[in-house]
């Protein structure tokens, strides 16, 4: 059998449980994975995932990866831009989408109320399509 994400078929999420801070974010930034093959140090796969921010919480570098990013803002606000110490940027409310291509400086993030995206993460090569 080959790789690929598990079929699934309307799973029931539990969004009480199964949270996760993802490795390299801060307090109060938490992951859902919803189903995932990727392989970033082979760069090949993709991930499916929920993030949920906290009230307050915020990220204070911006982030930069190798693969693709969709985000689309379900519920809440996000602030894209804030400084160290959280304060400034440009706030977007729900619903709001964002398509970015590998090496793409993003962030740093922050939510004044809390928010959940959800995002799809993947390695596509154009040479390839």
């Amino acid at each position: 059998m080959g790789k690929g994400k598990p079929h699934l078929e309307f799973e029931r999420l539990d969004m009480d449980g199964g949270w996760e801070c993802p490795e390299g974010y801060p307090e109060g930034i938490e992951q859902k994975i919803l189903a995932a093959d990727i392989d970033e140090d082979g760069k090949s796969g993709s991930r499916t995932r929920l993030l949920r921010f906290q009230p307050g919480a915020y990220s204070k570098v911006p982030f930069v990866h190798d693969h693709w990013e969709e985000v689309y803002l379900v519920s809440g606000d996000l602030i894209v831009g804030n400084n160290e110490n959280g304060d400034g940027g440009e706030k977007f409310m729900a619903p709001t989408y964002a398509c970015r291509p590998p090496g793409v400086h993003h962030g740093p993030f922050k939510s004044d109320n809390g928010c959940i995206l959800y995002e799809l993460h993947y390695y596509y090569d154009v040479d390839e399509a």
